[in-house]
């Protein structure tokens, strides 16, 4: 291995296709790494299990891009946020209207529709909600106050279109359909055609009007969620999550687990075993045998343990994937020392009175380097995937939005009998993908380590 060169090992690495598809598969993973931390909020970590945080997204929606490829496309769950403002005042009535359009041209109908809003007012104003379809026929659905107050205040309420007084106000204005209201949820009204209950096609417009008395009243936030069964380019999972993003997000957290605990696993065990081979003797015998007692533990059984016990953290985990990875390391490390402690030039230094430590770091260790870095390529998808196993198995930590944890989740909602696939599929690709990369980097270094490899 000390017949190769810097140099050489970088020539020959650059020669590899199978290196540099690695290489390539990382860079691309990295790029991943850098836009979710740059892109998306870190609260995401403390809102990942926050049920009302996604309140605004579908319930086990499919990717949006689906629709690319059907006949009858799937409806498409909308979520504006850019309302058209209008401000009226006249004598003491001041109007404030804001106006959603939108175009619905799907074969199914949506499965709610939701108008969040803050509304800062005094006195009691009245809020009120129609919806121009696209046969020009207007619909009433909401009329009613705010709770009143006597100085300047701020109302934030969310309104869901299965709001018992939603489908009374429809009801009463069931002589502008064929056919009877009884059992139809208030999305079905609003979205079918008068003569018979199909979907209405065409372009929709919703109006929130506040009307105030001697009062200036505004909405400063004003949402409109017409709820569909497509969103997004991941889709969504049992609790409304945006898989994308937990997916963006474990990109970074993946690489961070796997990168972390193959550097200490290999410097740890590369130091481990080269002190023991360079003293020998009762040093080396008294430091293998320990070695021989953790390579004999079993690893999965003491991780599950130490996760129950002591805590699921995912910085505790790294420490505890750390201490069962080192040991492999440290036998190899230790037969290399052992050869390359024999050459003249170690005996050189001992003989001019080099300290031991100074030998093994300045003499020993570089040669070791090309062997660490193919090592620290290879450890990196063990560690990636026996994380991903802990979580699936529910001993991750939940906090945090690991591949592994949301294929546990996929797997406590059944997502595979349900035919969820979006929800499994994405996370165990991306796992193959990481791991795929490190083995190619790791398997050509191997090869130009390795001089029976090398011929």
């Amino acid at each position: 291995m000390s017949s190769i060169s810097r140099q050489e090992i970088k020539n020959e690495f650059l020669k590899s296709k199978m290196g540099m598809a690695g290489v390539g598969i990382l860079a691309v993973l990295v790029t991943i790494s850098i836009i979710a931390i740059v892109a998306i909020p870190s609260e995401t970590f403390s809102e990942w299990n926050n049920p009302s945080n996604w309140i605004s997204y579908p319930k086990v929606a499919v990717p949006g891009w689906v629709n690319l490829f059907l006949v009858e496309k799937i409806p498409e769950h909308k979520i504006l946020d850019k309302p058209i403002e209008k401000v009226k005042t006249s004598g003491d009535i001041s109007l404030v209207s804001h106006q959603f359009g939108f175009d619905f041209d799907y074969s199914d109908f949506p499965n709610d529709f939701i108008y969040e809003f803050s509304a800062q007012y005094s006195g009691a104003p009245l809020l009120e909600i129609v919806v121009i379809r696209p046969d020009g026929l207007q619909l009433e659905l909401l009329s009613t106050s705010l709770p009143y107050s006597s100085s300047p205040t701020i109302h934030t309420e969310r309104i869901f279109s299965t709001d018992e007084s939603i489908r009374k106000k429809l009801f009463l204005q069931s002589e502008k359909f064929d056919f009877s209201l009884d059992r139809l949820t208030a999305e079905d009204v609003v979205f079918s055609k008068t003569q018979t209950n199909q979907p209405l096609k065409g372009h929709y417009m919703f109006i929130v009007n506040l009307y105030g008395i001697n009062s200036q009243n505004a909405i400063p936030e004003s949402t409109l969620i017409v709820g569909g069964k497509a969103f997004g380019v991941m889709g969504t999972d049992e609790l409304r999550r945006d898989l994308a993003i937990g997916l963006l997000w474990g990109t970074p957290l993946a690489l961070f687990i796997g990168i972390v605990v193959a550097i200490s696993s290999v410097v740890f065990g590369l130091l481990y075993g080269v002190y023991a081979g360079y003293k020998g003797k009762k040093t080396d015998e008294a430091m293998m045998r320990f070695n021989d007692v953790i390579y004999a533990l079993p690893a999965l059984p003491f991780l599950i343990i130490l996760s129950i016990t002591i805590s699921n953290s995912i910085f505790l985990m790294i420490g505890f994937l750390t201490l069962f990875g080192w040991v492999g390391i440290a036998k190899v490390s230790r037969s290399m020392a052992l050869q390359i402690k024999t050459r003249g030039y170690i005996e050189s230094a001992e003989m001019m009175g080099q300290k031991k430590s100074k030998i093994i770091l300045r003499h020993i260790l570089p040669q070791l380097l090309p062997y660490a870095f193919a090592s620290i390529a290879i450890s990196v998808p063990a560690a990636i995937t026996t994380e991903a196993g802990l979580s699936f198995l529910g001993l991750g930590d939940p906090s945090f939005p690991t591949w592994g944890q949301i294929l546990h989740d996929a797997n406590v909602y059944g997502a595979a009998p349900r035919g969820l696939w979006w929800w499994i599929m994405p996370p165990g690709i991306m796992i193959a993908i990481t791991g795929l990369a490190f083995v190619f980097i790791g398997n050509a270094m191997d090869v130009i380590v390795n001089p029976k490899l090398r011929r």
